[in-house]
């Protein structure tokens, strides 16, 4: 069974910045990619960070140059780093590994950026 345990939301203010943190629980951790998605309650879930087994990257339009994704597969472990947060980040973010068998997803953890 493979899991994932987000970590690291919190509420902040505009210009601050977070680093979420995912822990997997899974063998050969290292040849899975990795993705990051948020969603508000009233829309559906949007991918904002994609990170490749092989260390490529892809950010939505949206996100690029404030969104860092990387990894640590010694500790299998995902991150987004997330700079000069803007209110219209506020939401419950999610990570999931892609693997050939099946997609697994985190329980979220939520980011609220207010003033």
């Amino acid at each position: 069974q493979v899991q994932l345990v987000e970590s690291g939301g919190g509420s902040v203010q505009p210009g601050g910045s977070l680093r979420l943190s995912c822990s997997a629980s899974v063998s050969l951790f290292s040849i899975y990619s990795m993705e990051w998605y948020r969603q508000v309650p009233w829309d559906q879930r949007e991918l904002v960070a994609r990170l490749g087994s092989g260390g490529n990257t892809n950010y939505a339009d949206s996100t690029k140059g404030r969104l860092t994704i990387s990894r640590d597969n010694a500790k299998k472990t995902v991150y987004l780093q997330m700079n000069s947060l803007k209110p219209e980040d506020t939401a419950v973010y999610y990570c999931k590994l892609n693997s050939p068998v099946a997609d697994y997803w985190g329980q979220g953890t939520q980011v609220t950026v207010s003033s």
